[in-house]
């Protein structure tokens, strides 16, 4: 489902700021690669949030190709770089948002550790939907936090899409079961469920998000088709460990990564590709609502490599 329009310079350029590799710092020999060069590659991908696994397949790329004499300067060397990371982002992914075609609303469960900015992302996503032509319901699954619920609730106003809430300190999977009933009661096109912010280590929590998802799948087949996890770009790798224990708990489907216009190193949407095979679908960058974009590969990779195919 394309929700987004085609993105201006100023966007393509999040990639420059966020990523710069800086491959002039990284020594190539005229006959190749020696082990210092490659050394300093090692450590500039993983100052760059690129993680142990997309590394080390990176270097062990770029050495095999040096070795047979493929790489013989900094714009084979990026090349090389920008090839093997255009194939870890785009091998089997589909970065497509789901739209059900049956019967019923399409319904997002949208998941993550707390302060992350998840009720914005659910916001700005909210609003594409609604500016797309769908009607959007947004039901409040923190039943914990009352102030929670009333800047979800004043979002979703703001952008124009129907609330609903639960009773406070009630059931989250009562809250789901609610808002797929009022989806289906009222013809919505997309039922966006949020859920209370908690960590991954807190496995209490962590089954009642099971709970919740079980729920949803029991009220409407195929539901949630898709189920997001909003990830915090400034963590590193610590999105990584996220990823995996939320993963244990319920199907992830793709991932929303806030915070981009912060001090974030991109080379992060590279290392859960590559260590979980999870795409990321949409990106932050900014406060405001409008600040929510599709993520475009071929904008990554013009934007960190400087190159075009």
């Amino acid at each position: 489902m394309r929700l987004f329009k085609k993105k201006d310079e100023s966007r393509k350029s999040i990639w420059k700021k966020v990523v710069d590799l800086a491959f002039t710092d990284v020594r190539v020999l005229s006959e190749g690669m020696d082990d210092e060069s490659l050394e300093q590659l090692e450590e500039r991908l993983l100052a760059a949030d690129f993680g142990v696994t997309a590394t080390l397949r990176l270097v062990d790329h770029v050495e095999a190709l040096a070795r047979r004499g493929k790489i013989r300067g900094q714009g084979q060397l990026a090349t090389a770089l920008r090839d093997e990371v255009a194939r870890i982002l785009t091998e089997g992914t589909d970065r497509e948002l789901a739209l059900s075609e049956g019967e019923g609303p399409t319904v997002y469960l949208i998941v993550g550790v707390n302060g992350v900015g998840k009720t914005t992302s659910i916001a700005k996503l909210a609003h594409f939907l609604v500016k797309s032509g769908k009607s959007v319901l947004v039901a409040a699954g923190d039943t914990y936090r009352a102030g929670a619920v009333k800047q979800l609730e004043e979002w979703a106003g703001r952008v124009g899409a129907q609330f609903l809430r639960g009773q406070e300190r009630g059931d989250p999977a009562a809250v789901a079961f609610d808002a797929v009933e009022a989806g289906i009661a009222r013809g919505i096109d997309v039922v966006l469920i949020d859920t209370a912010g908690r960590l991954h280590t807190n496995r209490g929590l962590m089954e009642e998000l099971r709970k919740v998802d079980r729920v949803i799948r029991r009220k409407l087949e195929g539901a949630p088709h898709e189920t997001l996890i909003v990830l915090d770009a400034t963590v590193g790798q610590n999105a990584v460990n996220q990823v995996r224990s939320f993963g244990e708990i319920v199907e992830l489907s793709g991932i929303i990564l806030a915070k981009m216009d912060s001090s974030a190193r991109g080379g992060i949407v590279v290392a859960l590709q590559e260590e979980h095979g999870l795409p990321v679908k949409l990106v932050g960058l900014g406060e405001k609502v409008e600040d929510l974009d599709e993520f475009d590969p071929q904008s990554f990779l013009d934007g960190v490599f400087g190159l075009s195919d």
